[in-house]
C-alpha cells in the first residue's frame, strides 16, 4: 500500500513535556471497583492522567493471606467495608518471595506504557519486618517515577493497621517504611495522607505523633469528599439518615489549604500538596449534583490560580457506586455505563491549568534520542502539519515498532509496538475545522515494556528513526446518494 505525505519532509522541533498548574490522577480500581484497562480510558477521556492511582493491601502474616479477604472469609459477618480481619483491597502479590508477574505488576506496565506514571497506595500491616518493607522497595525500582501513598487516611480507625496498632505505631511505620523506600528505590516518592487542619485546636490533627512522618514525607495529602456515603454497600443514604457526610465545595478548599499551610509551618519545609481522592457521592447529591460540585471546585482552583494544590486523584474511574465517571453494570463488571460527570470532567481536564505544560525547541534532525522521565519530564517532538480544512480521512502508518502517545487538536493517541496504522479522526469528531489550520503533532515515546532498563532510575531513551507517512483526504471516496 502506498501511502504519500512522508513526515519527515516536514520541520520536526524538539518538544518537552512538563508539570501542570494542578495536576491530574485518576483512581482505576478499589475495594469499589475494578480495575479498567488504559486502552479502553485513554479512549473514553482523550487524554492520559499524570498518574494512576492503584490500591492496594499488604498483610503476609495473616491468616486467609494472599486471598482477598472477601473471598478468605466469605461468611464475616461485616457491618461495614471495612469489617473483615484485613483490608479488603487487591492483595498485593509482591514483597518478600512475591511473584514479579503478579496482576499488579502488568497493570502498572500498563500504565507506564501509556505515558502515566503510577501511584501506589498501599496499606500494610505495621508488623511487618524490614525485609519486607525492603522487597516491596526493590520491586517498585523498574516502574521509573512513582508515587507511594502508604497507609492512608492513618488517623481514622476503619483500615486494618489502625484496629491493630495504636496511631503511634502507625506514625513511626510510616516513616519506617519512607526511610526504607528513600535508600533502596529512589525513583519512589512517598505519600502522608494523614489528619487534616483542625480550625478549634489551630493544629493538625494528631499532629505531635505525626510530626516524624511528616517530615520524611516527600508529599503532603489528605483525601477529602464534598459528600460521601461511608455506609456503602451495607445501607441506602436516605434523608435523615447517619451514614453519610456533607462537607461543601468551599469549605473543602480551605481545609486543604489551611493543612498545607500548617505543614509547612511545624515542618519549616516545601512540600506538594496533593489530594489523594476526590470527588462527590452521587449516592447523597444524585448524578447531577454531583457534576456540578466537582466543576465548582475546580473552576475555584483555576480562578483563584491556586497554584498551592499540586494535583488531585480522582476517585475513580469505574465504580460499583456512585463515586465513579462509569457506573459499573451490576450484570457485568466488565460493562461501564456514563455518569453524567464524565461529560464535565472530560471539559475540567482540558482545561490549560489541568494539562501538562509543552514547550517547543529548536528544528531537530532525524535520528532524534527521545528521553521519557515522566508524565511531567519528558523529551519529545513536535511536527506542525497544514491542514486544508477539515478532514475526512487522518491516518498516521508506521513503518516501525516504536511504542508511542502521540497528541494532536486536543485528542491523544497510543500507538503499540505491534501497531501499524492509527486512524487520527476521532482528534476531529469533537472539534472539528472550520477552514485552513496548522495543527502540531506532538509525539512522545514511554518505555515499551512499561520498565526501565536500569532499575531504580527515573529516565529511559528511545531513537526515532523513521516518521510515518500521513493520509489526510478532505472528501469522501464516494458521495452520499440516495
Amino acid at each position: 500500500m502506498k501511502i504519500e505525505n512522508a513526515l519527515e519532509n516536514l520541520k520536526i522541533y524538539s518538544l518537552h513535556m512538563g508539570e501542570a498548574k494542578c495536576s491530574v490522577d485518576l483512581g482505576d480500581g478499589s475495594e469499589r471497583g475494578e480495575y479498567v484497562n488504559q486502552d479502553y480510558i485513554l479512549s473514553k477521556l482523550g487524554r492520559p492522567h499524570r498518574g494512576i492511582n492503584l490500591m492496594y493491601c499488604y498483610y503476609p502474616l495473616d491468616e486467609g493471606w494472599p486471598e482477598r479477604a472477601s473471598v478468605a472469609f466469605p461468611s464475616t459477618d461485616s457491618t461495614n467495608a471495612w469489617g473483615y480481619p484485613y483490608d479488603d483491597y487487591f492483595p498485593y502479590r509482591g514483597g518478600l518471595n512475591g511473584d514479579k508477574n503478579a496482576e499488579v505488576f502488568e497493570q502498572m506496565r500498563d500504565i507506564r506504557r501509556h505515558g502515566q506514571d503510577i501511584v501506589f497506595t498501599l496499606t500494610v500491616d505495621p508488623h511487618v519486618s524490614d525485609e519486607h518493607l525492603i522487597a516491596i522497595a526493590e520491586d517498585l525500582k523498574p516502574f521509573g517515577r512513582v508515587m507511594m501513598r502508604i497507609n492512608h487516611e492513618c488517623t481514622g480507625s476503619w483500615f486494618s493497621f489502625n484496629k491493630r496498632c495504636t496511631y503511634k505505631e502507625v506514625a513511626d511505620f510510616y516513616a519506617r517504611f519512607a526511610r526504607i523506600i528513600h535508600e533502596h528505590a529512589p525513583n519512589v516518592k512517598t505519600i502522608l495522607c494523614a489528619g487534616a487542619y483542625v480550625k478549634k485546636t489551630g493544629k493538625l490533627e494528631m499532629e505531635e505523633l505525626f510530626m516524624d512522618a511528616a517530615n520524611e514525607a516527600d508529599i503532603w495529602s489528605i483525601d477529602q469528599y464534598f459528600t460521601l456515603h461511608y455506609g456503602y454497600p451495607n445501607d441506602v443514604a436516605e434523608k435523615g439518615g447517619h451514614s453519610y457526610s456533607y462537607n461543601g465545595c468551599g469549605p473543602v478548599f480551605e481545609s486543604v489549604k489551611a493543612t498545607l499551610d500548617r505543614y509547612k509551618e511545624i515542618t519549616g519545609k516545601v512540600r506538594p500538596m496533593v489530594m489523594s481522592e476526590l470527588n462527590t457521592d452521587g449516592d447523597v447529591t444524585g448524578p447531577y449534583d454531583q457534576a456540578k460540585m466537582v466543576r465548582a471546585f475546580c473552576d475555584r482552583v483555576v480562578e483563584e490560580k491556586a497554584d498551592w494544590l499540586s494535583a488531585f486523584t480522582f476517585y475513580q474511574f469505574r465504580d460499583q457506586g456512585r463515586l465513579g465517571l462509569e457506573f459499573e453494570d451490576p450484570s457485568n463488571k466488565g460493562v461501564g455505563i456514563d455518569m453524567p460527570i464524565l461529560k464535565d470532567y472530560k471539559e475540567i481536564i482540558s482545561q490549560d491549568w489541568f494539562k501538562p505544560k509543552m514547550t517547543m525547541g529548536g528544528e531537530v534532525k532525524l535520528p532524534v534520542k527521545l528521553r521519557w522521565g515522566g508524565s511531567e519530564d519528558a523529551e519529545g517532538i513536535a511536527i506542525p502539519i497544514d491542514f486544508e480544512g477539515d478532514p475526512i480521512f487522518c491516518e498516521l502508518w508506521f513503518d516501525t515498532d516504536d511504542n508511542l502517545m502521540m497528541e494532536i487538536n486536543g485528542r491523544w493517541f497510543y500507538k503499540s509496538p505491534k501497531a501499524k496504522f492509527i486512524d487520527l479522526m476521532p482528534a476531529f469528531f469533537e472539534n472539528r475545522l472550520e477552514g485552513k489550520k496548522t495543527l502540531t503533532l506532538k509525539i512522545f515515546a514511554p518505555p515499551a515494556t512499561g520498565e526501565n532498563d536500569r532499575p531504580g532510575s527515573i529516565d529511559t531513551y528511545s531513537e526515532i528513526t523513521q516518521l510515518p507517512k500521513i493520509r489526510v483526504r478532505y472528501e469522501p471516496v464516494q458521495e452520499f446518494t440516495y
